[in-house]
């Protein structure tokens, strides 16, 4: 099972970056989301692919015509938090409040339930489970936030399983389809997506897609486009994640979504069998394997 999923945000929304962090500061830069985005509907277009979009509320008030596009086109939309803020960063409030801007942003505009939800960066962590409360409160039946391994921005979330599993909050529950990885080089790459999709030969690629019965994709525009403008503030890890492979990441995906079938998260959702897969129970603020 193969999940096609991008995070629409602009080029220039990295997180944990002094010139980029912040609201505030995101009208210095150019806006390309608009280029970068016709690429890839026309992509998934020519694949015959439908995806599910996690998209920003601040990206969608600036641009909600392409929020009704991606809708009109069969697209999924989906809540990429409201202002692009780690999570692990801000305090419980603050969530709810970011929350809460976001679907309404979304379902005002397509006139539909937001009922999806990934968290900026992957950004959580064992501290911040509650999370799933309040996306539960909110609606929210499917997320895509966890991260299995270590990474910049969150994870730690050691006791998780690796394919959907649920996730039990008071009689309320959310569907998780976490981040797939593969143990590469003594550390678990997320292979497809981002800056590992960059980074890793098409061949490795293919060659790990087929070891793997669960997959969840995660692009940005930003990953397609080779002209964006460099972030001078970037220090060199971000300068080499960020930018390297650019040149032949749109090739490389056009290949990739031409060579293996895709599917949405709600489609997803109809193909795994729920009875089977690994349920935890939110205690506490702590996720607990149920026996």
């Amino acid at each position: 099972m193969n999940i096609i999923t991008f995070d629409l945000e602009e080029w220039f929304h990295i997180l944990n970056n002094p010139s980029t962090d912040n609201e505030s500061s995101w009208g210095n830069f150019e806006y390309r989301l608009r280029e970068n985005l016709d690429r890839i509907l026309t992509m998934l277009n020519d694949s015959n692919n439908i995806a599910t979009f996690f998209c920003l509320g601040w990206v969608a008030r600036k641009y909600p015509h392409i929020i009704k596009e991606i809708d009109s086109l069969g697209h999924e939309i989906g809540s990429h938090s409201n202002a692009h803020q780690l999570i692990h960063r801000y305090d419980r409030n603050f969530f709810k409040k970011d929350l809460e801007i976001s679907i309404d942003t979304l379902e005002n505009i397509t006139g539909k339930k937001v009922i999806s939800y990934r968290a900026p960066g992957f950004s959580l962590v064992p501290e911040t489970m509650w999370v799933f409360d309040e996306l539960s409160k909110h609606g929210i039946e499917f997320d895509c936030s966890i991260f299995l391994g270590n990474h910049s921005h969150g994870g730690r979330i050691e006791a998780f399983g690796t394919g959907p599993s649920i996730i039990n909050i008071d009689g309320r529950k959310i569907k998780e389809f976490p981040i797939n990885s593969y143990k590469f080089l003594f550390k678990e790459v997320a292979f497809s997506g981002g800056g590992y999709f960059r980074f890793l030969p098409y061949q490795v690629i293919k060659r790990l897609m087929y070891r793997s019965e669960y997959i969840m994709t995660y692009f940005h525009p930003r990953d397609f486009d080779n002209g964006q403008p460099i972030i001078e503030d970037l220090n060199y890890f971000k300068l080499f994640k960020s930018y390297y492979g650019l040149k032949t990441s749109f090739l490389k995906a056009e290949k990739f979504l031409n060579e293996f079938d895709f599917v949405t998260l709600s489609h997803a959702d109809k193909l795994v069998n729920w009875d089977q897969a690994d349920q935890f129970d939110l205690v506490d603020g702590s996720l607990y394997k149920s026996i």
